[in-house]
């Protein structure tokens, strides 16, 4: 059963007539993304201070959490934003990382990558690995304590978390504690069952998803790439240990799981709950959605369980 929730924001959507995202120019998916929030999303909550950063030339946003006390060395995420490599920003999320920051008791640090069409694969995985490699860089003089340091994202910035922890082991890098993987996008073949039986009528839609990788990887040669296709690397032991979200009415639910699923074969530590009832981008929407509210919880307290807090 489709949690009726989810059911009246879908009915919402078809009642306003809002385009399908593929029906649309990048552009105006942007803008349409971008407005759609405040119906769907709860309030921004205060937080302890809000600053703009730039990791040469990627944009960053650095939240510290509301009551963290003044000169502490707070752990810190880097997350990256979903929207299918074309669509989302630092707005777009900006109430799930100050959720996340409040909750976890750390710092977030949100990457604004580089999007296709304008910049194609593997554009926005060099942002990400250059941006993480640079907070943990630059972490005592930010006041954050960059030997506590995860990843994570939702769907697109899913892919890009799974991504920058495969890129970082094979470099020989530190790892980070924890992947934070929100129904991630991990295959770009799209051909799992999920795409079939999901593919329409729940928002996030097969045309959709087509649409997206066809403005960020064009190129069918390239979806095997692990740097698009995450499932599809070599190896994926000697990893973080990972958090993986689905929701049961996603087209990308059998792509966490099958990732899930392989980290575990792969001897990497990695636990799996799907929000059966649930929609693709159902954690940001907070003001329709009551179970937003509890998996913002359960990426939180995997967090504080990552850093010992």
């Amino acid at each position: 059963m489709l949690d009726p929730q989810a059911r009246t924001l879908i009915d919402l959507m078809v009642e306003r007539g809002v385009p399908p995202t593929h029906t649309l120019t990048p552009a105006e998916a942007r803008r349409l993304y971008l407005e759609r929030r405040f119906v769907t999303q709860p309030a921004a909550p205060e937080v302890a201070e809000i600053r703009a950063l730039r990791a040469a030339d990627v944009p960053l946003r650095l939240y510290r959490p509301l009551g963290a006390l003044p000169g502490a060395a707070l752990p810190v995420l880097v997350y990256f934003h979903g929207g299918g490599w074309t669509i989302g920003d630092l707005e777009t999320h900006d109430v799930l990382c100050r959720q996340l920051a409040n909750g976890a008791q750390c710092a977030v640090v949100a990457v604004d990558y580089r999007m296709g069409p304008e910049h194609r694969f593997p554009a926005a995985v060099d942002d990400c690995i250059e941006a993480t490699r640079w907070v943990r860089a630059q972490a005592a003089e930010l006041g954050l304590d960059g030997d506590r340091l995860a990843v994570g994202g939702d769907s697109a910035g899913g892919n890009l978390a799974a991504v920058v922890c495969i890129a970082l082991r094979d470099a020989g890098a530190r790892l980070p504690d924890l992947q934070l993987l929100i129904y991630p996008a991990t295959d770009m073949r799209m051909a799992t069952p999920s795409y079939t039986t999901n593919g329409q009528g729940y928002m996030l839609t097969f045309d959709t998803m087509a649409y997206f990788r066809r403005h960020y990887v064009p190129d069918a040669a390239q979806w095997a790439d692990w740097r698009a296709s995450p499932l599809l690397a070599d190896r994926l032991g000697g990893l973080p240990p990972a958090l993986v979200l689905t929701a049961g009415f996603d087209p990308l639910r059998d792509d966490g799981r099958l990732y899930a699923d392989a980290l575990s074969a792969a001897g990497t530590p990695a636990q799996y709950v799907c929000f059966e009832r649930q929609i693709h981008g159902f954690i940001l929407m907070g003001r329709m959605i009551d179970e937003a509210h509890s998996a913002v919880a359960l990426c939180a307290a995997a967090l504080r369980r990552a850093w010992g807090s």
